[in-house]
């Protein structure tokens, strides 16, 4: 069941009709979906046809319609991925949402969930308030932690690209911070920035617009679940590394 908050300011926060975005148009941003780090909660509750997900942080990217909106085509892209799994993602992403309020907010949620997966969205909010980027960092680590202590895997989301918002706050510096600590941690990122940007450059979504029509806004999503859905199952199918001592 996909709880998702609705906020009408969002940058793509608009309804959205049933419309499947073509392959062909998700796949041009394909190499920016790509990760050497693997999921090894994933891969064990893949194992046990059993696969519970939790989407947290800012709710940066939130449709009216929640079923249009990239977790609930993440739950459905995924399912059809795995058969034989049974498949969940729970959204507990809240509007205007610091990383700093978000971990607090993180104990509650993994107890209740118990993911093998945390994917948490950022950046946005610190971007748009300007947020000292060390903290942020340091929030995140903690964070990070929290959530692999609970047994969780951990994927992060940067914020997303918009032409529109470019000179109105500094997202490449959170997305920078995001990737680095990331990688301090090995843990695999969602580049959402790099992937729209791609669609903006290559004139495959035209994001100027992407606020005024509600059929691109379903479509941009459509795609980010498809990416994503296809980014867990390759970090999961990645090979275990050799037991320590193991090795000859």
């Amino acid at each position: 069941m996909i709880r998702l908050v609705v906020v009408l300011a969002a940058l793509l926060g608009v309804a959205a009709p049933a419309a499947a975005a073509p392959d062909s148009a998700c796949e041009v941003a394909a190499q920016h979906a790509r990760t050497d780090f693997r999921l090894p909660q994933v891969a064990r509750a893949i194992a046990d046809k059993k696969l519970d997900i939790v989407v947290v942080g800012s709710a940066s990217s939130a449709l009216i319609d929640s079923k249009k909106a990239y977790p609930a085509r993440l739950e459905a892209k995924l399912a059809s991925k795995l058969p034989g799994v049974a498949v969940r993602v729970q959204t507990f992403a809240r509007p205007r949402e610091t990383a700093a309020e978000m971990d607090q907010a993180l104990p509650q949620i993994l107890a209740t969930a118990k993911p093998a997966l945390t994917i948490w969205q950022t950046g946005t909010v610190e971007a748009m308030r300007r947020v000292d980027a060390d903290d942020f960092s340091s929030t995140l680590e903690k964070g990070i932690e929290r959530i692999k202590a609970a047994g969780s895997d951990v994927m992060l989301i940067n914020p997303q690209y918009s032409p529109r918002t470019e000179l109105m706050m500094d997202a490449p510096q959170y997305a920078e911070a995001i990737r680095i600590v990331a990688l301090q941690h090995e843990i695999p990122v969602f580049d959402r920035f790099a992937i729209m940007r791609h669609w903006g450059e290559l004139g495959t979504f035209d994001l100027n617009e992407i606020t005024k029509k509600i059929d691109m806004a379903a479509k941009v999503h459509a795609c980010l679940g498809a990416l994503l859905a296809g980014m867990i199952v390759d970090s999961a199918n990645l090979p275990a590394e050799p037991a320590q001592g193991n090795n000859k």
